[in-house]
């Protein structure tokens, strides 16, 4: 069974027998024109996350934590510097090259879930194999799950799910297809305390385990205690780092 409370990490957990820098932003500047002005998100944010780290990136709303989880996923890019995931730098890529890095090295959980309410629980962690055109899905699916202590709940439909447990299907469904980087943007915000702790362990054991690297987005001093590091964001610039 998932513990009820989090495990705490009190040092950086030795990593030495694998590679370093899965994801490496290298001087990112993003700018976004709104109304005709210029509005910069993020400005010259160096940062490193390594295999099986856990990150968390706090902050106000609007400092540039959404911007920085979406540069990382490859789904937006800087206006200048460079992302690297993976050894590949995303601004580089072509569409299938995106496409291809997306499906095979990210997952993505949010706060609102976004479970697709027309398929049952399996069929939703089935999704992003059969998207991808992998065979055996339903019982890799099945068997993540049961890693998430969902196994009696493929059958189910979202909406007879608690909070807690669509977000566990949203981590099964986001950790299908093994990613080595997991970016969770406010997993644990629509979260009463005990299930939110729930969610937390289960991240925590994802990055130990798995050595699946997490960078995650909060608002909360308590669920960024979880991390071996914690960047504080102030205006689209590192302010502070805090190792654990």
């Amino acid at each position: 069974m998932l513990p009820t409370v989090p495990y705490i990490a009190t040092a950086q957990p030795d990593r030495s027998d694998v590679q370093t820098d899965l994801l490496l932003l290298e001087e990112v500047t993003k700018t976004y024109v709104t109304d005709g002005q210029h509005v910069e998100a993020l400005n010259g944010v160096t940062l490193a996350v390594n295999p099986g780290e856990f990150v968390a990136l706090v902050g106000r709303s609007g400092c540039g934590k959404s911007t920085l989880l979406n540069l990382a996923g490859a789904m937006d890019f800087p206006t200048s510097g460079r992302v690297l995931l993976d050894g590949l730098i995303t601004s580089e890529l072509n569409d299938y090259g995106l496409t291809r890095l997306r499906r095979e090295k990210v997952g993505f959980v949010f706060q609102s879930f976004q479970l697709l309410h027309t398929l049952s629980v399996l069929e939703n962690v089935e999704l992003p194999l059969l998207l991808a055109g992998k065979i055996d899905t339903r019982s890799q699916a099945q068997r993540q799950l049961e890693l998430v202590e969902l196994g009696e709940f493929g059958a189910r439909m979202p909406h007879q799910l608690s909070g807690g447990q669509m977000q566990r299907v949203a981590i099964a469904r986001a950790m299908v297809h093994c990613p080595r980087l997991l970016l969770a943007d406010e997993p644990t915000g629509n979260l009463d305390t005990q299930t939110r702790n729930l969610v937390l362990a289960l991240l925590r054991r994802i990055a130990d385990e798995q050595k699946t690297a997490i960078l995650m987005a909060t608002h909360s001093a308590e669920s960024a205690a979880i991390a071996d590091r914690v960047i504080k964001l102030r205006d689209g610039r590192i302010a502070e780092v805090v190792a654990r």
